[in-house]
């Protein structure tokens, strides 16, 4: 199956708009042969994802949950902390959540390459941009 390279400029673009196009095309959902028991979507590059957007007052209000495990492990960070944080985990972690929560799904993430700046080291493969 023939997989082609997508990249999108993160700059300005509200997240949850963004990561469901994204996720449309890591899934494949984009092309005739989509089977939902298959694999067989596109790998995407997202440039300048320290630049992403949210709309309303999401800075302060969305809260990102972890948990370790143990009594007392759990941990909220906003949004404003985790783009100083890492920027990456923003994107990464919208688009995880529109993903099937299976291996298939795993599979699929391994696709999305995130980057903070507008460097990437898939010259090579030359992608095309993503029409937003």
């Amino acid at each position: 199956m023939e997989r082609d390279w997508y990249i999108v400029d993160a700059a300005g673009q509200k997240v949850g708009r963004m990561c469901t196009q994204i996720a449309t095309f890591l899934r494949g959902k984009h092309k005739a042969s989509y089977t939902p028991h298959v694999d067989n979507g596109d790998n995407i590059i997202v440039i300048n994802a320290e630049k992403v957007d949210f709309s309303g007052s999401k800075w302060s209000d969305k809260v990102y949950l972890s948990y370790s495990g143990y009594p007392g492990g759990q941990k909220k960070r906003t949004a404003q902390e985790m783009l100083e944080k890492k920027p990456t985990a923003i994107v990464e972690k919208a688009v995880r959540g529109m993903l099937p929560k299976t291996k298939l799904g795993k599979a699929m993430f391994k696709k999305l390459f995130v980057y903070v700046g507008s460097e990437h080291p898939h010259e090579a493969q030359q992608p095309k941009p993503l029409n937003s």
